[in-house]
């Protein structure tokens, strides 16, 4: 085998030994969704419309948010390629300040969130479910920012595997609360879609706690220091981390926004399309876990070769990942072509009469997103190469222009105008990711031929 191959069958190896955690992570994460939309959707399809508009407001604004807190994911990274112990710690402490500083604001709008969507033109029986559950939920975006600073700590010195040992623990106590506090079990009163938002808040909490105890209990982070001097911010490492972040909360925020607004628009259809857009994007959404957790691995190989100063490194790593995740989604996307009926009857009886609107709705949306699925993909494992160079403002600009101005747009012409209803609104998302999918790669692939001190430093420039 010659010594070139070897080296690239190696990358892909450790790139797999690190996306392997952090992909089951973000499975079980997402499972809680899963679990959320099926066991509020034997509620009625008026509570399962009710979260799914409440649930994209919560995860659009969680995102934002996360994104700047992840910054803390390359700082540690190049810190721990360049085998620099000091900035690791000071990166750390400020990401949870930033969560702090992020939450407050956050929560005040959830809670208050009401007449946005009245305006939007959201029914008023959905609303006031929204309200209810965002109401429940909010008590849990704070902890849930504190968890992404400890875990990208974890993550960017290559010790995932408690993280998705803590995921999991999460995704049976949100079924064991879930149970108590919406059907009203244990003695508990019977709570409906806002037992789901609180028991999201209590795994939330719970998730914290159990990440802090490991981070603090661990011998070989004590070098680190990440909690000295936590009785007030570093405003120098406060303004680096945020210069970084702010553009990847951005750029997630201009996604998922590009959702939420179909979710507002799906909304202006019927509540039949929005309850099968949240079956369908369920769906998506679970398979997007996979490439979104290579992505993360990527992130983390990318940028401990850019600490080491490492070009070929840097090209292989994102090489790698980005080839990784177009080959997994390409299995779902046959999935999705092959089966729809069966993956719809995981969250709706097809048995019932009553859901027979929302079933065919929801198999004609798998149907497209089979389409999207590669582009999915390729678009978040270039990301997150391009955030372990701690490149963030250009691909949030891309992403403005493909999720907004081609997707957005191409989905209400194509929903609207052209009266394709459902169908084209996801049309429209088949557009804006393979826009960004084309150019973030592109973006990659420029970004990559740059020298490793230049990509370590760029933030610094800019």
């Amino acid at each position: 085998m010659s010594p070139s191959r070897h080296i690239l069958r190696t990358e892909v190896r450790q790139t797999l030994a690190l996306a392997a955690p952090l992909v089951l992570t973000q499975l079980a994460q997402i499972s809680m969704g899963f679990v959320d939309t099926v066991m509020v959707g034997r509620l009625g399809a008026g509570d399962l419309a009710g979260v799914a508009l409440g649930s994209s407001v919560f995860f659009t604004l969680l995102m934002v948010c996360m994104g700047v807190v992840l910054a803390v994911g390359p700082m540690v990274s190049q810190a721990y390629g360049a085998e620099d112990s000091e900035p690791m710690g000071r990166s750390v402490r400020q990401g949870l300040w930033l969560g702090l500083a992020m939450a407050i604001p956050a929560m005040a709008l959830l809670w208050n969130i009401a007449p946005v969507l009245r305006l939007l033109g959201q029914e008023e029986a959905t609303v006031a479910r929204a309200q209810a559950y965002l109401r429940a939920i909010s008590w849990g975006f704070l902890p849930f920012l504190w968890f992404v600073a400890l875990r990208s700590f974890v993550e960017g010195v290559s010790r995932p595997r408690p993280v998705t040992l803590i995921a999991f623990a999460g995704v049976g106590l949100n079924v064991a609360a879930n149970y108590v506090l919406m059907y009203g079990k244990l003695g508990f009163p019977a709570l409906g879609l806002v037992g789901t938002g609180r028991a999201s808040t209590l795994v939330y909490w719970t998730m914290f706690g159990l990440l802090l105890l490991y981070v603090q209990g661990k011998r070989d982070f004590r070098a680190y220091r990440l909690f000295a001097r936590m009785g007030k911010p570093d405003w120098h490492y406060f303004r680096k981390l945020f210069r970084i972040g702010w553009p990847i909360g951005a750029s997630l925020g201009i996604e998922s926004g590009l959702f939420m607004i179909t979710v507002m628009m799906m909304g202006w259809i019927s509540t039949t399309a929005l309850a099968a857009h949240q079956v369908a994007i369920q769906c998506a959404a679970f398979t997007f876990m996979v490439p979104l957790g290579v992505g993360l691995a990527t992130s983390v190989r990318v940028g401990q070769a850019a600490g080491r100063g490492d070009a070929a490194g840097v090209r292989r790593a994102g090489g790698v990942g980005i080839g990784l995740a177009a080959f997994v989604m390409l299995g779902a996307a046959f999935a999705f072509w092959l089966a729809p009926r069966a993956i719809v009857s995981l969250y709706l009886d097809l048995g019932d009469p009553a859901n027979d609107a929302v079933v065919a709705t929801a198999v004609a949306l798998l149907g497209v997103a089979a389409v999207f699925q590669v582009f999915d993909g390729v678009q978040v494992a270039a990301s997150g190469a391009l955030r372990g160079l701690k490149d963030t403002r250009v691909p949030m600009f891309i992403g403005l222009f493909s999720y907004w101005g081609v997707g957005l747009v191409g989905g209400y012409a194509l929903g609207f105008v052209l009266g394709l209803g459902p169908t084209g609104l996801w049309w429209g998302l088949v557009l804006g990711l393979g826009t960004a999918a084309a150019l973030l790669g592109r973006r990659f692939h420029r970004q990559s031929h740059a020298a490793p001190a230049r990509a370590a430093d760029r933030e610094e420039r800019t």
